[in-house]
């Protein structure tokens, strides 16, 4: 009996997504190092501070727009970003996010006022979004099911890794060249990935593409650069100042437009049924709350090793290095994958977040007594995160159509930024709180506190007031990551129940 050409073409897509791409690893390192150039980027300027100050002449307003202009733009546009890789085709956006930024590396690079330097990084902000959502959405589209949760937990490392080596690299470059160095190095990676990209990655779309969702699209961009935009100012500004409150409406008007929007629109950017999947919102909380935990800690702890610990910048890096370290040594070799593989998303998902809390309890309460006790918390949240990670993202992914593959990575990306920003505002402010009631001088920071303080034993009630603030701030953050493991634990376990039962929801492996 003979098969049709149809039928043939048929059985040999079935086989790829079996077998998955016969150059997978090699698409996947490539990729990866176009995500850690992303991801360098979003903390690599804060160690060019001084020398753009010295040479452009920007004021403290400039800095911080040059800073927050990468990220605003580009946790705005991510839910967008997906969307278009989706409709547009993932190989195609993934090039065009590749060109972007490249573009925006040569122009912040070459910038002689902070004007140009702020617009290049807004710039290099959209390129940014493209790469992260369709770096996600290409690997579950090249991988296999049963190599998702591997593959992914390499994904999540390479994000770790970035925030590690940022102001390392930075630093480096700073010794040897000039500011603008920093932003040309990315100009060989974007050359490999354009190449790479063209000759390797498969081109992928959903068939229904071709009824884009635009007014969503502007609604989601507006209302998460709003949201972000409130969550990162509200510490500077103070979260009853006018510009806090005004932004933060702007930001939940619009985005309550975009959500009864989208459960109306007949082809939606985020389909809102989603939330109906346990595993899809148990995802979504454990996701929130794992960024919330470890951006907070590193915010916390960065401060304190200078403050408190008198460490330099870079030897504060240094002695943080080893929470990422530990993600990238778990994820790269398997181990995590393997875990995950034994334990079963619900129950991996707990324990990564029991070590993380009890990493956080650690740096909280052992940090006064020397290094060690950092360490400690530091391998605990490192083994937590990776773990917790990639089974969250797996999960996510998972619960969403291998069609919308863009939007699954949008939604992640999207939760991690609004996460780690979450938690450094809220930590932030149980810190400032803290701070505030036991610091024995009228003071709005510790710099000014210290600046204020008379005597040596007047600076050491100061640090000490600091050092409650920090441990006050980190419990909370420990309870935060608790109560969210457990609830998405709980979830991800009744999806799975559901899905076994045939009663609803979806199967462990279900949209992969």
């Amino acid at each position: 009996m003979t098969t049709s050409p149809q039928e043939s073409s048929k059985e040999r897509e079935a086989a790829a997504v079996t077998r998955g791409h016969p150059q997978r690893w090699l698409i996947l390192g490539v990729i990866s190092l176009a995500q850690l150039t992303v991801v360098l980027d979003n903390t690599v300027l804060n160690v060019a501070i001084p020398s753009l100050t010295d040479e452009l002449g920007a004021s403290t307003s400039d800095i911080q727009w040059m800073i927050n202009a990468y990220s605003l733009v580009q946790s705005g546009l991510l839910l967008t970003a997906g969307s278009a890789a989706d409709g547009y085709g993932r190989k195609r956006m993934l090039a065009a996010g590749l060109a972007l930024f490249g573009a925006g590396s040569l122009t912040a690079g070459l910038a002689d006022t902070a004007g140009q330097l702020i617009a290049a990084r807004a710039g290099m902000g959209v390129g940014g979004a493209l790469l992260l959502t369709t770096t996600l959405a290409v690997v579950m589209q090249i991988f296999a099911p049963d190599e998702h949760a591997k593959a992914i937990g390499i994904w999540s490392a390479v994000s770790a890794l970035g925030f590690a080596c940022g102001p390392l690299l930075g630093g480096f470059v700073l010794d040897h060249f000039w500011w603008g160095a920093i932003f040309l190095i990315n100009l060989p990676v974007v050359a490999l990935g354009l190449v790479a990209t063209v000759a390797l990655v498969p081109e992928s779309k959903d068939r229904q593409g071709d009824r884009p969702d635009l007014l969503g699209a502007v609604l989601s961009t507006i209302g998460m650069a709003a949201l972000v935009y409130a969550i990162i100012s509200g510490p500077a500004h103070g979260w009853t100042s006018g510009r806090v409150l005004a932004t933060a409406g702007v930001a939940a008007g619009v985005l309550a437009l975009f959500a009864l929007w989208e459960s109306r629109v007949p082809y939606p950017m985020l389909d809102l049924t989603f939330f109906r999947d346990q595993r899809f919102t148990g995802a979504v909380a454990g996701l929130v709350l794992i960024s919330f935990g470890m951006g907070g800690a590193l915010f916390l702890l960065t401060q304190q090793l200078q403050f408190v610990l008198g460490y330099g910048p870079l030897e504060a890096g240094l002695r943080t290095a080893p929470l990422a370290l530990t993600v990238v040594l778990l994820n790269f070799s398997g181990v995590a994958a393997k875990w995950l593989a034994r334990l079963g998303t619900p129950v991996a998902v707990l324990l990564s977040m029991v070590l993380m809390s009890a990493g956080l309890v650690a740096v909280a309460t052992l940090t006064g007594q020397g290094y060690a006790g950092t360490l400690l918390g530091l391998l605990l949240i490192g083994v937590g995160c990776a773990l917790g990670n990639p089974a969250m993202a797996h999960a996510l992914m998972s619960a969403i159509p291998p069609a919308r593959a863009g939007v699954g990575a949008g939604v992640n990306g999207t939760l991690a930024e609004f996460g780690n920003g979450l938690g450094v505002a809220v930590l932030g402010a149980v810190l400032n709180s803290r701070f505030a009631a036991l610091v024995p001088v009228t003071a709005t920071s510790l710099p000014a506190a210290l600046a204020a303080a008379q005597g040596e034993g007047e600076r050491r009630r100061v640090l000490d007031a600091f050092s409650a603030g920090v441990e006050s701030s980190q419990l909370a953050g420990a309870a935060a990551v608790l109560l969210g493991g457990v609830a998405a634990a709980v979830l991800l376990r009744r999806a799975e129940r559901a899905g076994a039962s045939g009663t609803g929801g979806r199967g462990p492996e279900a949209g992969t």
